[in-house]
């Protein structure tokens, strides 16, 4: 088996987000992971990849492992984007010891020279195997695919945006010929023609892998099983199923355990009574007690019924007052290097706009929202801000959240004049209730930074709103 865990348990504080389990993924299954925001998915990952240790039990991996996780924030920002996507098969230290061997092969000693010849050999396996000198040309290839020109790969990492950086990493596992691929939201920041090719990079994909997506339409063309992770019982319901038969069985399943739970809680119901009738006898007190333990066991043997799935109550204030025009852009210009994301723009949001930015991949979407956000500067002109202009910015890469911050601290920031109990208000409308409050932001699931920065934003009564990628 490709991963196998067994006896794995995850537990976060006080909640089992995992209760000892046993599964494994082997070549050929294609798996999606689901369940709601801020059950343990994206956690349950991190274990299985190394990153967290579980709480009890272990977890088992054979063969190259390629992970995606959500946040990509490690890699060196001075690296090009094409050395980093290399770098997935170590081409470049694998051309470091055939350079090395053939020195050495040289050499007048023959140990030294036969021990080289022995090193050449199996570095230039390594060197195929890993695509030889075709490899750049297969990675621009593929990075191509997910919307990165090759002027793209040339960049460092840092010069490029949040999105671009995530396709980078995606393209990066993608291309390291993993043997199991654990993808976590990788639809993200991807336009539709690369979604689409990503769909069918996955159905051909002949490893096994475990996706988190919230893309129905990637789950139902790639996947033939489905992993439910049910955050009220704190396990795996597993399906050998694709995902539209999984939607079908799922609410077969959930009908079949109402009713065996309403059968069981009226035996149960009938055993309390008989049992509370036979314990006014003294002569029947033992009878009485182990009708009484019957009827607990057979509601122990029983699922809970599911309860219904809480959406966050998003309610926006009435903002402050501004003015006419409240954000104009004058002959504005942004390059990053020789890169020219635009020049000579002009622009105005008038009160009452609602403005959508369109654009391919890479085209500077995210740059324009952050010039308007005062985040970065122009090169060239300048953003002004209208009468009581208050923007609101929400950053597809949680940038706004202070992560080392708790969840109350973050929301008290924005709006420094609510006290404990209403910002908790607040919180519990998004979902964020009781000890909720006080976790370190940085522990958040993806969903849950979401929610929190949808917050903060609804909380700060700004009057223009910047949104980049809220959904």
């Amino acid at each position: 088996m490709a991963i196998e865990a067994q006896g794995l348990e995850i537990q976060i504080g006080a909640r089992t987000l995992l209760h000892p389990t046993n599964f494994h993924v082997a070549k050929g299954d294609k798996i999606g992971l689901v369940g709601r925001n801020g059950a343990g998915k994206t956690t349950l990952t991190r274990v299985i990849t190394g990153d967290m240790l579980p709480t009890a039990g272990k977890v088992r991996v054979s063969g190259k492992l390629g992970y995606l996780p959500q946040d990509t924030h490690a890699a060196d920002p001075e690296q090009t984007a094409l050395d980093r996507m290399m770098s997935a098969r170590d081409i470049a230290s694998i051309i470091k010891r055939i350079r090395k061997a053939e020195k050495d092969m040289t050499d007048p000693d023959p140990d030294i020279m036969t021990k080289a010849m022995n090193r050449y050999d199996k570095a230039m396996q390594d060197f195929e195997k890993a695509g030889g000198y075709a490899a750049q040309s297969e990675a621009t290839a593929m990075a191509a695919s997910l919307g990165l020109p090759q002027e793209v790969m040339g960049q460092q990492l840092g010069t490029l945006s949040g999105g671009q950086r995530r396709r980078i990493e995606l393209a990066r596992i993608l291309f390291s010929d993993a043997d199991t691929l654990i993808l976590d939201e990788p639809t993200n920041h991807l336009d539709a023609d690369s979604i689409e090719w990503l769909r069918g990079y996955l159905k051909k994909y002949e490893g096994g892998f475990l996706v988190i997506s919230h893309s129905t339409e990637l789950l139902d063309e790639v996947v033939n099983k489905v992993w439910h992770l049910d955050a009220q019982l704190g396990q795996i319901d597993m399906y050998s199923l694709g995902w539209k038969a999984y939607l079908h069985q799922r609410v077969v399943d959930e009908e079949r355990r109402r009713r065996e739970r309403e059968v069981a809680e009226k035996k149960a119901e009938r055993l309390m009574q008989q049992g509370i009738r036979l314990h006014a006898k003294a002569t029947k007190a033992v009878a009485a007690q182990n009708m009484m333990r019957r009827a607990e066991k057979l509601l122990e043997n029983t699922s809970e019924a599911q309860k219904k799935e809480k959406v966050a109550d998003i309610r926006f204030p009435e903002p402050a007052p501004c003015g006419r025009t409240p954000i104009m852009a004058k002959d504005i210009s942004k390059a990053y290097g020789s890169n020219i994301v635009f020049a000579g723009v002009n622009l105005a949001i008038d009160k009452g706009s609602r403005v959508v930015i369109l654009g391919y991949n890479g085209a500077g979407k995210t740059t324009t929202l952050r010039l308007l956000a005062h985040l970065e500067d122009p090169d060239t002109g300048s953003v002004e801000y209208g009468h009581g202009c208050k923007i609101g910015y929400f950053a597809q890469e949680h940038d706004t959240l202070d992560l080392d911050a708790t969840v109350l601290q973050n929301l008290i920031h924005v709006a420094p004049e609510l006290d404990d109990t209403q910002a908790r208000s607040i919180l519990g409308s998004f979902l964020f209730s009781g000890d909720d409050a006080l976790k370190p932001a940085r522990v958040l699931s993806g969903g849950e930074k979401t929610r929190l920065a949808l917050a903060t934003l609804v909380t700060s009564r700004a009057n223009v709103l910047l949104l980049d990628e809220p959904t």
